[in-house]
């Protein structure tokens, strides 16, 4: 932006805190009109109104700013953030005329609403203003150029990487090669995720139908503006995502939104040296949900299957170990048995309890119990034999709600 005379940026430097303080009822505005008159806003805003919202608070403040620096002699338009919107509303798929009528929206809501303040409750406009107005919408031009160019940048972007490429850099990472400087900076461009941030790995087996579990999760979680890219390793689909500012509870609130089958998660880790890692903690989340499951889960909630699973012989000698005779007793007794001893431990160790989760009388479950200690040659009221015997069920998958019983 043009320098302003000083009578000018003084009285910019008056409204300044006046404006911003109209940022909620502009961002109001323009979402309103935007829903109103663009098909393709109104699709996306179904999809996420607070993500449309963020966005165009963020862009209107950015502008807002960018004018007040100016009268202080230091603005420039913020292109970057321009460019930035581009890119990711090619990416959302918005055609680009509809983009560029959103940032010149942007440009008119703005001005009117500097009009607006600087009347102070008289029906005249500020002539200092008209100064102004120039500048106004030669910043909202240069916007609208530097956003056309990363639209289009992104979009010869797409087009020219081909899935064998992606999938090539995705598996790179899998692999461990996040440590190589060029690599990463070559597999970033081709994914179009940042990889120098905080990132999740997400993996997801087909459900009972043969269906796979996540169906388009790219585009579901870059309506809600979190970038990520999909592959596929032997059965399982395989997902880096790149959070931004977006919490690891809200990632898993979206996956569970559309997951058919079962998905793992891993914990945050920073950066692509901590991709293969990561990988590897989500794969273990979901290997460990039992078949025919079909929820979201993250290696955090699933960390004691996780430690049998990687340990097969610990957890076959702690089964053995635990349950001891049990698993030796005629199958209907066994089922019985070990469904009262997965109630009565879900239950805190309470018989009342266990018995009204197994639709079935107190004293039944008492006999039951004792049936379970003189089988096993444990006690339930040592606290090591109920950890033990914890463990071991979810070692012989026997974690799951306990059956009805008489």
């Amino acid at each position: 932006m043009q320098p302003f005379r000083p009578e000018v940026a003084t009285r910019l430097a008056e409204l300044a805190p006046r404006l911003l303080e109209q940022l909620d009822a502009m961002t109001d505005r323009m979402v309103d009109v935007l829903v109103r008159t663009e098909p393709a806003y109104r699709e996306l805003v179904e999809e996420s109104e607070q993500d449309l919202r963020d966005s165009t608070r963020s862009n209107l403040e950015g502008g807002l700013r960018s004018l007040m620096a100016a009268a202080a002699g230091s603005g420039t338009p913020h292109l970057a953030s321009a460019r930035a919107v581009g890119a990711r509303r090619a990416a959302q798929g918005l055609p680009l005329e509809a983009v560029l009528r959103a940032y010149r929206l942007g440009g008119q809501v703005t001005w009117e609403t500097l009009l607006a303040v600087s009347r102070d409750g008289t029906a005249h406009h500020d002539t200092l203003l008209l100064e102004v107005a120039g500048s106004v919408w030669r910043t909202n031009d240069a916007e609208c150029a530097a956003l056309a160019e990363g639209y289009r940048l992104e979009q010869r972007r797409l087009e020219g990487v081909d899935e064998r490429t992606r999938q090539q850099a995705l598996d790179g990472l899998l692999d461990g090669r996040g440590s190589d400087p060029a690599f990463v900076r070559a597999a970033a461009e081709i994914l179009g995720v940042p990889l120098d941030g905080r990132l999740m790995a997400v993996v997801a087996l087909p459900g009972p139908d043969g269906v796979p579990a996540l169906r388009s999760p790219g585009d579901a979680l870059l309506k809600r503006g979190v970038r990520s890219t999909w592959g596929v390793r032997g059965d399982a689909q395989v997902g880096l995502v790149g959070l931004g500012a977006t919490r690891p509870g809200d990632l898993l609130a979206l996956l569970r939104g559309t997951a058919h089958g079962p998905v793992g998660v891993s914990d945050v880790v920073d950066g692509a040296p901590a991709v293969g890692t990561a990988y590897r903690l989500a794969e273990t989340a979901v290997r460990t949900l039992p078949a025919g499951v079909s929820c979201v889960v993250s290696i955090d909630d699933r960390l004691p299957e996780a430690l049998l699973r990687n340990s097969p012989e610990i957890s076959s000698r702690l089964v053995g170990q635990s349950l001891g005779g049990l698993l030796e007793l005629p199958e209907d007794e066994r089922a019985v048995l070990l469904d009262t001893l997965a109630a009565f431990l879900a239950t805190d160790g309470s018989p009342t309890r266990a018995a009204d989760a197994l639709y079935c009388h107190r004293n039944t479950v008492m006999h039951r119990l004792r049936r379970i200690e003189s089988v096993t040659g444990r006690k339930v009221t040592d606290p090591r034999s109920r950890l033990l015997w914890q463990l071991a069920l979810l070692g012989a998958e026997h974690a799951q709600p306990a059956r009805r019983s008489a």
